[in-house]
């Protein structure tokens, strides 16, 4: 196992990743919607930008139907993909103890097929003002502390995605020095890394 991580939008902040799941859990797609995606770029130069992006998604959610299909072949009552390809399977616990639902994921395992990074990217949620300054604050609190390979913020306040050594001492060090700027009591545990 390589001790480098890649540090993008799934992977920035538990609590964010967890936030987001809650909020979005809920939303459903009627599935009718064409997978299109809007762009506010509108020119000449966003528009190839958009139909890529749109290209991708439509793709995406084609092959999380198909999935889906799998699994509602092997017994199990999934529902359709949203808009956006996501499927709410509910509570993801249940799905990895029971014996029919670990027999049908691994059984459609080859149809389960990674958010491309463009829809990702798309699906990222507007940061404030203030959640940018904390992740930029963030950013510079680890790189200051021992993880010089942290990610920068992009131009939204999000972490870019790069790769950087999570299980580095100096990256252990800097993680305990800088938890109180994104709310993480200091004596929290940490993931293993």
């Amino acid at each position: 196992m390589s001790a480098r991580r890649r540090f993008g939008a799934r992977t920035w902040l538990v609590g964010v990743a967890v936030a987001a799941v809650v909020g979005v859990a809920g939303c459903g797609g009627d599935g009718d919607s064409g997978g299109e995606v809007a762009s506010a770029g509108g020119g000449k130069a966003g528009e190839g930008a958009s139909k890529n992006a749109s290209s991708e998604l439509t793709g995406y959610v084609d092959a999380q139907r198909k999935w889906v299909e799998c699994l509602r072949g092997a017994g199990l009552d999934a529902p359709d993909p949203d808009a956006q390809g996501k499927v709410d399977l509910g509570d993801q616990s249940k799905w990895k103890r029971d014996p029919k639902a670990l027999k049908a994921q691994e059984k459609c395992a080859d149809l389960s097929v990674p958010v491309p990074d463009s829809v990702e990217k798309a699906q990222q949620p507007e940061l404030s003002k203030a959640e940018i300054r904390k992740n930029q604050k963030y950013a510079k609190c680890m790189q200051e502390h021992g993880a010089a390979d942290f990610p920068d913020t992009d131009s939204g306040g999000h972490f870019r995605d790069v790769t950087w050594d999570s299980t580095s001492a100096g990256a252990k060090r800097a993680a305990r020095q800088c938890a109180s700027v994104i709310g993480v009591p200091t004596d929290a545990p940490s993931a293993q890394g």
